[in-house]
């Protein structure tokens, strides 16, 4: 089994999300509309949520003269929705922290102004249960206008002054305008595994005039309306940031809280590092049979699997790598013998690297653009069109990795399949059809995800 995952680790969900939108905060990314709308004591906000970085950043904002409103995490990364105008009307903060780059959160605002209860007025709910424990909790007045739905600015992933960028994920975004409704209408507790809550279809839910789906299916358009209502306006968002890692179908990245060092960068949902020593991956397998892509950007950085024994961040070692600056390849921090130093072929900046990981049989083979190590003669040409194998030690979890020495710009982008850090001409699945990777996936390997980890894993 994985030693990390995410929400979902079922291989049948039911329904199942197609897409997700990554909001890279680096690019500025926003989506806007200008919403026509009124007065309302009741509404309620669904979406999915895969975070990437850590910190103060907004999921929804809107402005309406002196009126805003806000859904947004904090800078020590609790959850909080505001009315303010001038004053705050409300306010409440979590305890609860979101500090989890491997999970796909189902966050759920419900707002109801009519409740004689003040604490009934304004409800949370993560992944399907209710949360009631807040740091910071100044309630709504009865029968007060939750302002959600007024004539409006209407800004998803960025508040309206243009700053706190969400950083991450976004999948199947909901508000329903007048209607104040239940988790079951957006989720469900998978019967087999019950602590997993799990998307269901939204499309039949009555949205309101002024409220809208996003399920972020047309890469042309990622702002379109799934309701049919008017278009979100998207600004630093293009084709490439529409994912298949869903909250269904949840797929590795990059584990910002698994860097050796803090001068560790990422960037694109975690599918693109920079770093001087060594970051791993959210997903770690002890068995199966993997397949992904890492693109050299800068030569001098390396790629292969980390192995380790133990939960601590720093616990682990070196098990298979190439070295981009030899490139000589490294087992255990030894070259096998018949390697002059020097070969393969040296690697350049952007190549490409191939790897299939094989835990069942404790091997690993290398691939450079397409090209399979072929080490039979021991020339040490990337020119293989079969795996050719090396021994990996038993016994360990093996996550993705890259590693670099000192220096600058040793940067690495990745593909595990769900949202490639780099630009792909061709599109290749694995046999279960998951995965977009610009080479072929070799026969019997699969892309790192939830839905494949549950029957491979």
């Amino acid at each position: 089994m994985p030693l990390i995952l995410g929400t979902n680790s079922i291989k049948d969900t039911g329904y199942n999300v197609a897409n997700s939108c990554r909001f890279n905060d680096d690019d500025s990314p926003k989506l806007t509309k200008t919403v026509s709308g009124s007065s309302t004591t009741k509404g309620t906000f669904s979406v999915w949520v895969k975070r990437c970085s850590l910190g103060e950043q907004c999921l929804f904002a809107t402005q309406a003269g002196s009126n805003e409103v806000r859904i947004n995490f904090t800078s020590g990364d609790a959850l909080t929705v505001f009315h303010h105008d001038g004053s705050y009307q409300t306010q409440l903060i979590t305890n609860r922290l979101f500090r989890d780059f491997s999970a796909w959160y189902h966050i759920l605002i419900v707002i109801d102004t009519t409740q004689g209860t003040d604490t009934n007025r304004v409800k949370f709910y993560i992944n399907g249960t209710q949360d009631t424990s807040f740091s910071t909790a100044n309630w709504p007045a009865e029968d007060s206008d939750s302002y959600w739905f007024q004539s409006a600015d209407h800004f998803l992933g960025t508040e309206e002054i243009d700053s706190n960028y969400f950083d991450g994920y976004l999948a199947e975004l909901v508000m329903c305008q007048g209607q104040a409704l239940t988790p079951t209408s957006f989720g469900e507790f998978d019967e087999d595994s019950p602590t997993i809550w799990k998307p269901i279809d939204v499309s039949g839910l009555t949205f309101g005039t002024s409220g809208y789906y996003l399920d972020f299916e047309d890469s042309a358009n990622l702002g379109n309306d799934a309701n049919g209502g008017t278009d979100f306006t998207e600004a630093n968002l293009a084709a490439v940031d529409q994912a298949t890692d869903t909250p269904t179908n949840n797929f590795c990245t990059l584990n910002p809280l698994e860097a050796v060092t803090a001068t560790t960068t990422y960037a694109q949902g975690n599918m693109q590092g920079t770093t001087s020593n060594a970051a791993r991956a959210t997903f770690a397998v002890t068995n199966g049979k993997w397949y992904w892509e890492q693109k050299f950007v800068n030569k001098e950085a390396m790629g292969g699997v980390m192995a380790y024994s133990g939960f601590r961040p720093n616990d682990y070692t070196i098990n298979a790598l190439i070295y981009g600056y030899g490139p000589n390849l490294v087992l255990n921090g030894v070259e096998p013998s018949g390697w002059a130093d020097g070969t393969p072929d040296a690697m350049v900046d952007n190549d490409i690297l191939n790897v299939a990981l094989d835990c069942d049989n404790n091997r690993i083979a290398f691939g450079v653009n397409g090209a399979w190590l072929n080490a039979t003669d021991g020339s040490g040409e990337w020119s293989g069109t079969t795996l050719n194998y090396y021994s990996i030690s038993d016994g360990y979890d093996y996550a993705p990795a890259f590693r670099t020495g000192s220096g600058t710009n040793r940067e690495s982008h990745f593909n595990f399949g769900g949202c490639p850090g780099f630009a792909i001409s061709s599109g290749n699945a694995d046999a279960n059809g998951y995965g977009n990777f610009e080479y072929a996936v070799p026969s019997g390997f699969f892309a790192l995800c939830t839905k494949n980890l549950a029957e491979y894993g």
